[in-house]
């Protein structure tokens, strides 16, 4: 009997992300609901575009069936079924079974995801999962917004104690909130970039900061706040957090002190930036390798770290903060970061003409658009071909984004 090898994705490691589905070119492959993300059997052509981008490595499951799991079953699940073993196995499923293996390798290592920069160090994935989580003590808990504005974000510590916890700048953790949703199942894992560098918030010690802002949205005329954001953001000093990961392989930053970081970001998305600059002042470098920062926000009330920016020394970080809704501006005059990169259009495209420059894009997916829009004018405008850039720049690991 021939047998399929179907591509199934494990609802315990997955944190709904969307990055299987949006990642995925064929149309209808990869679906979801409330509860689950499912692979279709009938359209799934195993062209592994999925593999690399997913954070948590639940995408990478695989099943040798008779009969392919249906769409219903798939979102039944609270966990993967434990694997049937086959009987009269053919030599032409076991042939597919070692193919598909090496399909997969290849898959991680080059698919149409952008890969890690090519000095960054190898991190580790994936060591405390839902099953077992590390526990870490809130150290700290920090409001870094100003009291009465709308964007309530903040800067949470969890310290991990004799665990060991590897971690690299760009990477994520997973926060598991206790209790359980209207359904009655566990809450989902919820993902947060690190906002500190791999050798701790403070330096040797075994912790790290994240940046989280407190989700709020209207259900029926009543204000409620997310699950997770809401959580974090009412820890107590003492109170202990269960986690998972860490997640992520690609959006690291480069080991070679001569590489140029251009960071472009929004709101929390700050997080993983303040990680690589933290790094750099660690070290204090001998290399030429600049820093370049377009940080978003409303207003200087409402972005995080604004007085902590303040005092980072210029030749460190070239930082432009660009605000939205000032109140001296009318509606004309709002500013985004994508029109701040056109006012340093020279400096940009400076970056851009060294091959050793690496960009991050972090924050709201409705920036992406203008800031490709920014990137090719300037380009236009410099000689270059922007399409032909990021082209080179993805297939090199120097151009990574990270919207939501």
């Amino acid at each position: 009997m021939t047998s399929l090898r179907q591509h199934l994705i494990d609802p315990e490691v997955c944190i709904r992300c969307n990055t299987c589905e949006e990642n995925c070119p064929v149309d209808g492959a990869i679906e979801h609901n409330d509860d689950n993300y499912v692979v279709n059997a009938e359209l799934c052509n195993n062209c592994m575009s999925c593999i690399a981008p997913c954070p948590t490595g639940a995408i990478d499951s695989w099943q040798l069936v008779n009969v392919p799991y249906s769409l219903e079953e798939q979102y039944s699940w609270d966990e993967l079924p434990e694997e049937i073993e086959l009987v009269n196995v053919d030599s032409e499923s076991e042939a597919s079974e070692s193919e598909a293996n090496d399909i997969l390798d290849v898959a991680h290592a080059s698919s149409g995801a952008v890969p890690a920069p090519a000095t960054a160090s190898k991190p580790q994935i994936n060591l405390w999962t839902r099953d077992n989580p590390a526990k870490a003590k809130v150290t700290g808990n920090m409001r870094i917004t100003e009291e009465g504005t709308e964007s309530d974000i903040h800067h949470i510590v969890l310290d991990f104690g004799s665990q060991s916890f590897p971690v690299l700048e760009g990477q994520s953790i997973g926060i598991i909130p206790p209790g359980v949703d209207d359904k009655g199942k566990p809450h989902l894992v919820r993902l947060y970039s690190i906002a500190s560098a791999r050798d701790g918030e403070r330096p040797g010690y075994n912790n790290l900061a994240l940046t989280i802002k407190r989700v709020t949205f209207d259900v029926d005329g009543e204000s409620r706040q997310g699950v997770g954001s809401g959580y974090m953001c009412d820890l107590q000093k003492g109170d202990e957090v269960q986690v998972t990961g860490p997640f992520g392989s690609t959006f690291l930053m480069p080991n070679d002190p001569d590489a140029n970081l251009m960071m472009i970001c929004t709101g929390t998305g700050a997080a993983p930036f303040r990680g690589m600059t933290e790094r750099r002042r660690r070290l204090a470098a001998n290399g030429k390798g600049k820093m370049m920062l377009f940080f978003g926000a409303r207003t200087a009330s409402e972005l995080p770290y604004f007085g902590p920016l303040q005092k980072v020394p210029a030749d460190l970080l070239d930082q432009e903060l660009v605000f939205s809704r000032m109140t001296r501006l009318d509606e004309n005059d709002k500013e985004y970061v994508q029109d701040r990169m056109l006012k340093r259009s020279d400096d940009v495209a400076a970056l851009l003409k060294d091959n050793n420059t690496h960009i991050y894009i972090c924050g709201l997916k409705g920036m992406e658009e203008g800031v490709e829009s920014s990137f090719t004018q300037i380009c236009a405008d410099n000689g270059m071909d922007w399409s032909e850039i990021r082209s080179s720049l993805k297939s090199e690991g120097r151009y990574h984004i990270e919207t939501y």
